[in-house]
């Protein structure tokens, strides 16, 4: 077995969603309305989300408008309504490029990607362009293959076929590396392999993604 090219998920693999919320202090809420919003923050708010709006909800990496759309509706359904503009800040926090904090192993993960002379990709479900994050970083690679620019979601086996061939190799020399077996690991259906790291914060989870290259033989 040998790897030619590495493809990894965006959110909770490479980076994840910690924004400064310091502005919360001053909205009214009490700490218990606080911890509500770190919740829906960290888990999603769909559990709340108005039944005829769950259609919506399964399509919301497709589309920007539907996006925005059924994330506000959940959030007031959850009660983040309760003092003026919360729902729309928090909303607009998550779409920031500066809410998203890389991994302490990000840069060297993908340094060493390169470093073995291997394309890498970003393959991720996913509403709005998440380049200015790492450019923001000064991160780059060499393919971004985004639900929302594609129109096809995670597990769909097209979007996986779409990022090999946009790094220019074959599925069955890809390693998918992501958060989510059933999103990510539907990569091995194509003929992928899949390295799956957990889904915690950033500073519960310090090497990985390099643990994970490594295991499958990727070292620069």
């Amino acid at each position: 077995m040998t790897i030619r090219g590495v493809l990894f998920d965006f959110s909770s693999t490479l980076f994840r969603l910690e924004p400064d919320v310091s502005w919360l202090d001053g909205s009214g809420l009490d700490g218990h309305e606080q911890a509500e919003i770190m919740v829906q923050l960290t888990l999603g708010p769909s559990k709340h989300l108005p039944d005829d709006l769950r259609a919506d909800w399964d399509n919301r990496d497709l589309d920007a408008e539907t996006h925005r759309r059924v994330y506000l509706a959940a959030y007031r359904a959850a009660g983040l309504d309760a003092k003026p503009g919360v729902a729309e800040r928090l909303y607009n926090s998550m779409i920031d490029p500066l809410s998203w904090t890389p991994y302490p192993d990000t840069a060297e993960a993908l340094r060493r990607v390169k470093a073995a002379g291997l394309p890498v990709g970003v393959l991720s479900n996913i509403a709005w362009d998440v380049r200015p994050t790492f450019a923001h970083h000064g991160l780059d690679v060499d393919a971004y293959v985004l639900s929302f620019e594609e129109g096809v979601v995670k597990p769909d086996p097209k979007i996986f076929a779409i990022a090999c061939e946009r790094i220019g190799v074959a599925p069955a020399d890809v390693l998918m590396v992501g958060d989510s077996e059933e999103a990510d690991g539907a990569a091995v259906a194509l003929g992928c392999r899949f390295a799956r790291v957990a889904p915690v914060s950033t500073t519960e989870r310090p090497d990985s993604l390099v643990n994970a290259l490594t295991a499958y033989g990727v070292a620069g």
